[in-house]
């Protein structure tokens, strides 16, 4: 059965629609679009156009298509300017409409691009992956990365809708559905601990039955989180809480290259340095991080660094994260687990131990 979650932002609200056989209701909705002498564009990948093309073609109908490379290293200046110039080739103007059918990389990258063209143009969210249907999709945040950091430019662009058919995970990768549960885990560690024990009771899989409820549950807890900050303005708390884990995790991303490791794999370790940091705040035990660490290996996701990284690198990659104010890194810690709080003023110290529990090094 179709189900649907309002995120209500005024003007700028839409539906997150969740169902089985949403490509032939996107296509449907397309069709209204060029009845009405609007244009359609759609950007995916090559992953998703080789083990989905009949999902392609039930959205995009007779819409052009522009193919980008799969994988991290998309989300850059050139693949955007790819993006830019196939939106104005196809002559589209504000009434028409862009559809991001992909995982996080191309969400961010088409979202970014419709917000970017024409100063802002309407996009539709199609997750492919269980990341980006859990995540990435909801909250109109979009960007793409820098050398210099994950994220580091972007715009927030609230998409007309997203699209959620958790069918379309049937050809994905093993690995990438790991990296998607990264982000579940992390919901429920910062705000829902029936979800976290959920997890621990026994691991999420692409056979559980309530695989589609899961994700509902993590894209009401996104949508609340954003309505109260769409911006992340708020002085404490808001919508920096979603980046538990993630200060570690995008220094680890950009210092391996935005290759080595999926967003989702690094999120994990982010999430367990994460714990330790809390620990060493005196906000949770030692066995309460030994439980973060369980419920990340047990969904198959690493807890340590698969290979010693330089610790300078890794807190210089952190002193250019986005969260930086007034000089100073926010951390996101855990009072407990389902309880989550942002923090500035962090002794540097802790935040450098809690990474080499982790694996990172010192020279």
């Amino acid at each position: 059965m179709d189900t649907s979650l309002r995120v209500n932002l005024a003007e700028r609200s839409y539906d997150i629609l969740l169902g089985a056989g949403l490509a032939a209701k996107v296509g449907a909705e397309l069709a209204k679009v060029k009845a009405a002498n609007g244009k359609v564009a759609v950007v995916t990948d090559a992953n998703f156009v080789e083990h989905q093309s009949r999902a392609l073609a039930a959205i995009a109908g007779d819409a052009p298509v522009l193919v980008l490379p799969p994988g991290e290293g998309t989300k850059c200046l050139r693949e955007l300017g790819r993006v830019w110039d196939f939106l104005a080739g196809q002559r589209l103007d504000r009434s028409s409409v862009v559809v991001a059918v992909g995982g996080g990389v191309i969400g961010d990258l088409v979202g970014f691009a419709a917000a970017s063209y024409l100063r802002g143009v309407p996009f539709i969210q199609v997750p492919t992956t269980l990341l980006s249907m859990v995540d990435s999709s909801v909250g109109g945040k979009t960007g793409l990365n820098l050398d210099a950091g994950k994220n580091l430019v972007g715009a927030f662009h609230q998409p007309k809708a997203v699209y959620i058919d958790t069918a379309l995970l049937s050809t994905l990768p093993p690995r990438e559905f790991a990296a998607g549960m990264a982000e579940i885990i992390k919901a429920g560690l910062l705000g829902d601990p029936e979800l976290l024990a959920r997890l621990e009771k026994s691991p999420l899989t692409l056979a559980s039955e309530d695989l589609p409820d899961v994700v509902r549950r993590c894209c009401a807890i996104k949508a609340r989180v954003v309505e109260a900050d769409e911006h992340e303005t708020a002085k404490d708390g808001g919508r920096a809480l979603l980046n538990l884990g993630h200060t570690f995790g995008h220094a680890i991303e950009q210092v391996t290259g935005y290759g080595t490791y999926l967003h989702g794999e690094a999120v994990a370790v982010g999430l367990c340095a994460a714990a330790r940091l809390s620990a060493k705040l005196g906000k949770i035990t030692a066995a309460e991080v030994a439980r973060v660490d369980a419920v990340v290996a047990a969904h198959a996701l690493p807890v340590r660094l698969r290979e010693p990284l330089p610790l300078p690198a890794l807190t210089a990659a952190m002193a250019r994260d986005k969260k930086v104010r007034a000089g100073g890194l926010r951390f996101v810690v855990l009072e407990s687990l389902g309880l989550a709080a942002t923090l500035g003023g962090v002794d540097a110290a802790l935040a450098e131990a809690a990474f080499i529990e982790v694996g990172a090094v010192r020279d």
